[in-house]
């Protein structure tokens, strides 16, 4: 899930930016400091926006920098258990897919793709189906739902498990057809009522 989480901290400003505008040099220490950090609380950020930065600084003897209160608001994306999302398939491999949602990759394990027996094709890149047929390859638009997150400790993204065994989930082009093919079976059901 996106959220934009307003937050208000206190930035340190280096001497040599002294003389600098100080709305922009607040802006690039707040990003510095928290664009592209996992944290447990904020989840993954993405990006700084609308900050305000204090004109008033504090001196602290023996460091020529000042200190100034910011207010800032962060984009960030935090992953939640039973989230249903919908990302792009970036990578296949023999044990399952790798789908971008939001600006990081979970895991689609092949246990969790299908009911069917899945094998892997190394020379197209691509999850096959045994008995459906369905394919999965790079690029594919999937639905998925979150089961599991585990943010990243020290430098490290984390792991964010997903799963397409259930209802209403998988390759968005599959569920099109089951949808058709649902449409076209109810259809034709009513007819054979009216029939008889």
């Amino acid at each position: 899930m996106f959220k934009l989480i307003t937050l208000q901290d206190t930035i340190r400003i280096p001497p040599e930016t002294f003389g600098n505008p100080l709305e922009k040099v607040g802006r690039d220490q707040v990003k510095q400091k928290y664009e592209g950090i996992v944290d447990e609380e904020l989840g993954y950020v993405i990006a700084v926006t609308d900050i305000e930065v204090s004109q008033v600084g504090k001196i602290i003897p023996g460091d020529g920098a000042t200190y100034h209160k910011v207010n800032f608001s962060l984009l960030t994306f935090y992953p939640i258990i039973q989230e249903i999302v919908e990302g792009d398939i970036v990578e296949i491999a023999d044990f399952g897919a790798f789908v971008r949602i939001g600006p990081v990759d979970a895991l689609l394990h092949v246990s969790q793709l299908m009911d069917d027996y899945i094998s892997y094709d190394e020379k197209q890149g691509v999850l096959l189906g045994k008995e459906t047929k369905r394919k999965l390859s790079s690029s594919d638009q999937v639905r998925v739902r979150i089961t599991a997150v585990s943010l990243g400790r020290a430098g490290s993204s984390g792991k964010i498990g997903v799963t397409a065994r259930q209802p209403f989930l998988g390759k968005l082009e599959w569920l099109k057809m089951d949808q058709t093919k649902e449409e076209i079976d109810t259809k034709k059901s009513k007819e054979t009522e009216k029939a008889a």
